[in-house]
C-alpha cells in the first residue's frame, strides 16, 4: 500500500511538472490545450456546408456585462476575418430545470432577452439592433426581463408592435430559443462569454486569464483570447485545405 502511495505521488509529481511545463510554453500566439483553450471530449457537429469556412460560435448573454465589455472588440474581429470563418451567436439561459436540462424554465428572466435576439435576426434588425440591447441593459440599466419590457423597448426604437410581436411570439422563435438550450446543454456551457471553434475548441477571456502573461485587464484579455482565436481558426483552416 506504501508503494502504491509513493507511486500515486511521484506520478502526480510527473503530471504537475508536465502541466507546469506547457502553461510556461504556451501563449495567446502559440496557444496550448489546457491553457489557453480546452478540447471538448464530445465535439457538436457543425454546419456541413460551410466549405473551406470555420465555424465559430460565441454563447453570449445579453444580462452579461463581460458580453457587452467584449461586443466591440469581437465585431471588429468578425468583420476581420471576411470569408474565412461562419460566425453565429448562441443566447445561454442560466435558469434551465436540473430536472429536464434541454428545457428553461418557464419564468425565467433570460427568455425575454433570447426571444429579442431571434427576433430581431428575423427581422433583419440584428446589426442594427444588437448593440442597442447592450446599452439599454448596461448604459440605460433597462431591465428587459419581462416580455412587455421587450416589447415596449422595441416600439421605443421605432418597430411596428403588431409584427414585432408576431415574430416574437411565432413557433420559429421558440423553437430557436429551444435549440439555444439544448445547445448550451451539449457544449456545457458554465459562464459567458464563451467563444468555440469548429464545434470542438474552446476558450473564453476567464480561460485564458488564467495562463501567466495573459494580462490582467479586460482589454489585455479580450485582446489575448482574440490571438488564441486567431491560431485555432488557423489551425481548423489548415485541415480543409
Amino acid at each position: 500500500m506504501r508503494f502504491f502511495q509513493k507511486a500515486l505521488a511521484v506520478a502526480g509529481l510527473t503530471l504537475s511538472f508536465g502541466l507546469l511545463a506547457a502553461s510556461a510554453s504556451a501563449s495567446p500566439t502559440n496557444p496550448v490545450a489546457g491553457a489557453e483553450y480546452k478540447v471538448l471530449d464530445n465535439p457538436q457537429p457543425v454546419d456541413s456546408g460551410l466549405g473551406k469556412k470555420v465555424e465559430v460560435t460565441e454563447f453570449f448573454g445579453y444580462f452579461c456585462p463581460h458580453c457587452n465589455a467584449l461586443e466591440p472588440t469581437l465585431e471588429a474581429w468578425v468583420a476581420k476575418q471576411g470569408d474565412k470563418i461562419s460566425f453565429k451567436r448562441v443566447p445561454v439561459d442560466f435558469a434551465i430545470d436540473p430536472a429536464n436540462p434541454n428545457q428553461q424554465q418557464p419564468k425565467s428572466p433570460y427568455v425575454p432577452q433570447k426571444k429579442l435576439y431571434y427576433t430581431l435576426e428575423a427581422m433583419g434588425k440584428l446589426p442594427e439592433m444588437h448593440a442597442k440591447v447592450f446599452a439599454a441593459i448596461h448604459v440605460q440599466r433597462q431591465r428587459l426581463d419581462t416580455d412587455s419590457a421587450v416589447a415596449d423597448f422595441a416600439v421605443k426604437q421605432g418597430l411596428d408592435k403588431a409584427k414585432f410581436l408576431e415574430v416574437y411570439n411565432s413557433f420559429a422563435v421558440q423553437t430557436k430559443v429551444t435549440r439555444a438550450v439544448q445547445l448550451q446543454n451539449a457544449y456545457k456551457v458554465d459562464g459567458v462569454p464563451m467563444l468555440v471553434i469548429d464545434g470542438r475548441y474552446v476558450t473564453s477571456p476567464s480561460i485564458v486569464g488564467a495562463t501567466p502573461g495573459a494580462g490582467n485587464s479586460e482589454p489585455e484579455l479580450f485582446k489575448a483570447t482574440l490571438q488564441v482565436m486567431d491560431s485555432l481558426v488557423t489551425k481548423v483552416a489548415a485541415t480543409k485545405k
